[in-house]
Parts: structure tokens; C-alpha cells; sequence
């Protein structure tokens, strides 16, 4: 019953350092389930549904009945077990107070055991008799309503109605007399019935109120990485239409396992600006930039953007003769030194996204190293404002992109080997951008941002769809057992 909500997990959050200015209940990411995907998500339930109530035993039934010649006869049926049951209609409709879900022309096949027992006007000699019986439940209907809310950041399910009609039954032994035949049925057909009616309602209700605990008691936050979360916690009321449903999430990141205070979870003003333009597809999610921009802010607080290269492609440039036609002082004054670039980014990155494309503003300062035994001497310092742009596309579950130069500006910020002719400097620092930095950060960007899908489901045919400000995906979903299972070869017969 748990699949019911599979696409439901995405977050919100307050954001500490640079980005905690942010309004902490404005929406930067939503999420919109067309039509398409909570039919998906129903099937998910009805299947669920099924595997729950197949092999179902109900409680036994007994009855006396008064037959004409035989008297009083004692019957009674036992081990009635659900063995099989068939949905061959069932459809969803959101609307503006819940969910409804609706099987129709259900059909439930049921084993038990019969027995009576009676004794006859000739003497005090009772006179039994046992057997098989097999039903067969027709035209069933079974419906329920689910209300959905926001209850202090978590996902609070209420069951706002549930029952189920059996219209038709049929009952046929195996072995006892003819003459008992009908008296049988008469007396045990609207009492099972009314037995399969209670116990399916009985397993459905079961199975909402499990699945409304574990909405309740999933965690606020998705783990990226080691150091950074996604807070999951609802913002605003679910947004319900006559053919979908919406959700409304903060988005921003968190350092990892940080307690923090319940938002203020009520903005007024919602909104879902889904992007999607194929409305086939089951899955909606727009992120905007400023989920990106938290990302940057939350690793620039936590000093992880520095890096210490002693290493690159040429390894040649590490070393002062290199550049001894580029700098000359340097080299005259540390004659044939090896060299590092301590590279340090001065202000988190600022993301831009666009109709046209998705890029990135960063700004780092370049320190110039002199390696002299033991010792390392900054010998000068170099602003950098570097402007990519890039790919962004879903890789499984996650959304990963990467970056390409446009294009850099550079200034001396210090020296201590006197004034640098930043115009013979500037190709080597472009290489070195583009053969150091950029691989550096296309590898961590390759990772993505894990979009929250339960284990056991992957996003499917993914779209990606670039707006002013956020970032649509549009997709279908799908088991990934299913998908390996498509994958596999044939194996030969």
C-alpha cells in the first residue's frame, strides 16, 4: 500500500549561512501527478490491494434453518479463504476534497468447508454430512475516498470513506443431498456476501491506516552527499484539480542532520508553475534556481571550495621555467621551483537559468605558489570571473549536468614579485581553467541532484524543460525490476 505515494517525496527547507535570508515558506520546488501518473499510482494500489486480501480467511458462519419433512437443521461453513480475485475496471478522479479510487466488476473466487447436521422424527440418530464449496462473488464494487493534507510538514492521509456492494453470488457444492441443495444457499448466500463485503473494507482501512503512518514517519530530510541535505518537508495545502494533483516544497539545501525549527508551512499565494508541455507524461517537477543557488552557498560556507593543483595535464606549467618568458621575474627570482595553484572561490557561484540555457557565474582568486624546500611562498594573486553554461539532463533518478567556458575576465589583486602582464598570462589561465577546474567540477555535477524516488522505481522517457528562473522535469515512471528484466537477453529455448 506504501507504492500509493511513491511520488510524493519531495522537500523543503530552511537554509542556513548564505542562503537563510530566503522567505522560509516561499515554494522553489513543486511538483504536479497528472492524470496519467495517478493512474499509474492507482494500478500500484489496486495490485498492492489484491496481493493483501488473496489468500484472505474469513471468520466461519453457522445457521439453523427449519427445512420442510427434515426439521431443524444445523449448517455451518468454515475456512473460507479468498483464493482469487479479478479488477478488470478501476479508475481515479482527484477533486477538490480528496481522491476517490473505484473498482468495478470485481470478481472473488472463495474455497470453504460446509458441514450440517440433523436428526429425523424416526429416532434420536443424528445424521451429518461435510463437504467442499466453491463461490463465486460477481459484479462487486469497491470504492474509497482519501483526504489529503499538510499536517506540520509531513503527509497526512484520512480515509473519508471506503465500502464495497457485492451484487451477485453463487454457491456450488461439492457432495450432500440434493434436497439440502437450495436450503444451503438460501440461508448462506447474503451472509457471505456481506462476510467478503466487511473483510475487504476491513482490509483496505488496515491498509490506508498503515500507509498514512508511513507517510507520517518518513524523514525530513534526502541525503546528497555526506555533507548536504534536502529538507523534505511540505510547504502550503495540497493543490487538487479535476485532473491532477499538486504539492508545493521549499527545495532549498541543508547541512546534513541539522535539527531545525517547523516553517511557517501556510503561503497564501500558491502557485505551480509546471512546465511540462506533454501532458502524457505522469510526473511534473520544477525546480528553481534558487534550490541550485542554496547548493552553492551550503558547500562555499562549508570551505569546500578550494583546491590545492599540483597536478594537471602539462605538469610542465608547475614549474617557474615555464613561464619564465610569461613572468619573467618569477622565474629570475625562483629559478627552475615547482609550483602549485591555490585556487579558492571568492563568493558562492550564482546560477542563471534561462529559456536558452542554464550557466554559472564564479568567482575564485588564483594563488600563485613557489615550492622552496619545506616551505610555500605566495608570490602573487589572481581574480578570476569565470561564465559557463552547460547541459542539464536526468541520468536514472538524478538530475546531473555539465559545464563548458564561455568566457573569463582576470585582474592582479596582489604581487610580490612586482606588476604581471595579465595579457600574456590570460591563455595559460584559460588552459589551465579548462584542462583543471572545469573536469573538476563536471565530475561532482555528473553525481546530480537526487531527485527523492523510493528504491525500486526510476524516472523513465525524462524530459527536460529550461524557463526563466527553474527547471522542469516531465516524466514517466517505472519499475526498475521491469526495465532489467527488458534489458536481459533472450535466453535460448
Amino acid at each position: 500500500m506504501s507504492s500509493f505515494f511513491v511520488l510524493l517525496l519531495l522537500a523543503s527547507s530552511l537554509l542556513h549561512g548564505h542562503a537563510q535570508l530566503q522567505p522560509k515558506d516561499q515554494t522553489f520546488i513543486s511538483l504536479l501527478i497528472t492524470q496519467n501518473g495517478l493512474d499509474f499510482v492507482k494500478d500500484l494500489l489496486v495490485n498492492k490491494a489484491i496481493f493483501s486480501i488473496i489468500s484472505l480467511h474469513l471468520p466461519s458462519i453457522e445457521k439453523s434453518r427449519k427445512i420442510p419433512v427434515v426439521g431443524n437443521v444445523y449448517m455451518m461453513v468454515s475456512n473460507i479463504t479468498i483464493y482469487e480475485i479479478d479488477v478488470p475496471s478501476s479508475h481515479v478522479k482527484p477533486g477538490e476534497t480528496g481522491i476517490s479510487i473505484v473498482a468495478s466488476g470485481v470478481t472473488c473466487n472463495l474455497s470453504m468447508n460446509w458441514y450440517y447436521s440433523y436428526s429425523t422424527w424416526l429416532g434420536p440418530v443424528e445424521i451429518s454430512d461435510k463437504g467442499r464449496a466453491e463461490v463465486q462473488v460477481e459484479g462487486m464494487e469497491v470504492g474509497l475516498t482519501l483526504g489529503l493534507e499538510n499536517q506540520e510538514g509531513s503527509m497526512k492521509l484520512k480515509l473519508e470513506d471506503c465500502g464495497s456492494y457485492v451484487k451477485d453470488i453463487s454457491i456450488k457444492l461439492d457432495g450432500g443431498a440434493s434436497w439440502l441443495y437450495q436450503g444451503f444457499v438460501d440461508a448462506f448466500e447474503g451472509a457471505i456476501a456481506s462476510t467478503v463485503e466487511n473483510a475487504i473494507t476491513k482490509k483496505l482501512k488496515e491498509g490506508i491506516s498503515k500507509l498514512d503512518s508511513y507517510l507520517r514517519s518518513l524523514p525530513k530530510e534526502v541525503p546528497v552527499d555526506d555533507h548536504a541535505s534536502v529538507n523534505v518537508t511540505f510547504v502550503n495545502d495540497i493543490l487538487l484539480s479535476d485532473s491532477s494533483v499538486g504539492f508545493e516544497t521549499n527545495g532549498l539545501f541543508i547541512k546534513r542532520s541539522v535539527s531545525l525549527p517547523v516553517p511557517d508551512l501556510f503561503y497564501k499565494n500558491s502557485r505551480l508553475p509546471i512546465l511540462c508541455q506533454n501532458s502524457s507524461k505522469m510526473l511534473g517537477i520544477t525546480l528553481e534556481e534558487s534550490v541550485f543557488n542554496s547548493a552553492s552557498a551550503l558547500y562555499y560556507d562549508a570551505k569546500f571550495m578550494h583546491w590545492i593543483v599540483d597536478e594537471i595535464p602539462n605538469q610542465s606549467l608547475l614549474n617557474t621555467a615555464e613561464w619564465r618568458f610569461i613572468i619573467p621575474q618569477l622565474y629570475k627570482k625562483y629559478p627552475n621551483h615547482k609550483m602549485n595553484l591555490n585556487i579558492s572561490l571568492s563568493s558562492p557561484p550564482v546560477v542563471e537559468i534561462s529559456n536558452q540555457k542554464a550557466g554559472a557565474n564564479v568567482f575564485a582568486d588564483l594563488i600563485i605558489d613557489v615550492l622552496e624546500e619545506d616551505e610555500v611562498i605566495p608570490v602573487a594573486c589572481i581574480s578570476l570571473v569565470i561564465q559557463g553554461s552547460g547541459l542539464v539532463k536526468i541520468n536514472g533518478n538524478n538530475l546531473v549536468g555539465a559545464v563548458r567556458l564561455d568566457d573569463f575576465a582576470m585582474s592582479l589583486k596582489w604581487s610580490n614579485i612586482g606588476n604581471l602582464r595579465m595579457y600574456l598570462i590570460q591563455p595559460v589561465v584559460w588552459t589551465l581553467v579548462e584542462t583543471v577546474f572545469l573536469p573538476y567540477a563536471n565530475a561532482h555535477l555528473s553525481k546530480g541532484l537526487p531527485l527523492p524516488i523510493i528504491h525500486g522505481l526510476t524516472l523513465e522517457s525524462a524530459e527536460v524543460i529550461l524557463s526563466t528562473s527553474s527547471v522542469a522535469v516531465c516524466s514517466d515512471v517505472a519499475f526498475e525490476s521491469k526495465i532489467k528484466q527488458q534489458q536481459k537477453p533472450y535466453s535460448s529455448m
